[in-house]
């Protein structure tokens, strides 16, 4: 399996976008809809001739290992082994997910190298073993809320302070020589045939944004599609609690629960070894686990508005 799926160069010069599937393992609807707009971007010439891309799309796969085996990850998360101060320590890979980090960096930077761009967007597409909306992961600086909006999904703030070593974290903080952007664009449960459609969408919705392709250009609908599938859910919210996961612990997902479904302060959502897990105050839960491997048991959020946003 080559971890490159594709790339698209256009004619005019422009930012370089890297669109990332398959970061954990089980999650492979970010791959099949980067394949998709591979295919969308090389028959668009055809379908419409006036069409010019601006800048250089590149898409890859993240955990080879883990997508081939249909997990999660290997090892250990590779969205929490994004750590320069670890990685760059490293004489040999310890972990398996230690390899396929610092291949995915040496790549990241060697398309930097080759094409020199003026801008750089990393866009990395996840899914979640919950059903429930769309929505989308920036940093806590507002370099990259522009091109996050033009998504139209509830934007989540907060959690780049709580969760380390994500490659939204990485590559917006390591010296690459280039402005950054980074975002997360989670679209839906694992295998929901509209994740697929949805991260398409997103990405498509990113690169108008960026000024790569005109509005009216790779099937206009996406705008529509993002907003009926985020409608009556929190433009922005913010992370305030986030419950962790130990190996052994006993955690267990109550049933039922999706993301954004409000809960009430006092509410038993899960158990583990040492009993009931309370939720501390009301707001919106967001990636119950429901799935054997992973970090993260649950986050809870609060609804901001947006002169909140700083």
């Amino acid at each position: 399996m080559e971890r490159k799926i594709g790339e698209y160069i256009g004619e005019d010069r422009g930012p370089l976008v890297i669109c990332i599937g398959g970061i954990h393992g089980n999650e492979v609807a970010g791959i099949t809809a980067l394949e998709r707009v591979l295919k969308m971007l090389r028959r668009e010439p055809i379908r419409n001739p006036e069409f010019t891309y601006r800048g250089k799309f590149v898409a890859i796969r993240g955990n080879l290992q883990a997508i081939e085996e249909g997990k999660r990850f290997i090892d250990k998360d590779l969205n929490r082994n994004f750590l320069g101060a670890r990685l760059n320590k490293l004489a040999f890979p310890e972990f398996a997910e230690d390899k396929e980090a610092i291949e995915i960096i040496q790549l990241v930077k060697k398309e930097i190298t080759e094409y020199q761009p003026n801008k750089l967007l990393i866009l990395d597409l996840h899914t979640t073993s919950s059903p429930g909306g769309i929505f989308t992961i920036v940093p806590e600086h507002n370099k990259s809320l522009k091109v996050a909006l033009s998504m139209h999904a509830p934007i989540i703030r907060g959690m780049a302070k709580r969760v380390k070593g994500t490659t939204m974290q990485y590559f917006t903080s390591e010296k690459l020589g280039v402005p950054t952007k980074a975002i997360v664009f989670e679209s839906g449960q694992h295998d929901d045939p509209n994740a697929v459609t949805l991260a398409v969408a997103a990405v498509i919705a990113a690169l108008r944004s960026l000024g790569c392709v005109k509005d009216d250009d790779v099937e206009s609908r996406h705008d529509l599609l993002l907003k009926t599938f985020s409608e009556d859910l929190p433009a922005l919210a913010r992370m305030v609690m986030k419950h962790s996961v130990k190996h052994g612990d006993g955690f267990r997902m109550n049933p039922g629960y999706a993301n954004f479904q409000r809960v009430q302060k006092g509410e038993v959502v899960a158990t583990d070894a040492n009993g009931d897990i309370i939720i501390p105050e009301d707001g919106y839960i967001l990636m119950p686990l429901y799935q054997s491997q992973g970090e993260d048991g649950f986050f809870l959020l609060k609804k901001i508005e947006r002169n909140e946003v700083h």
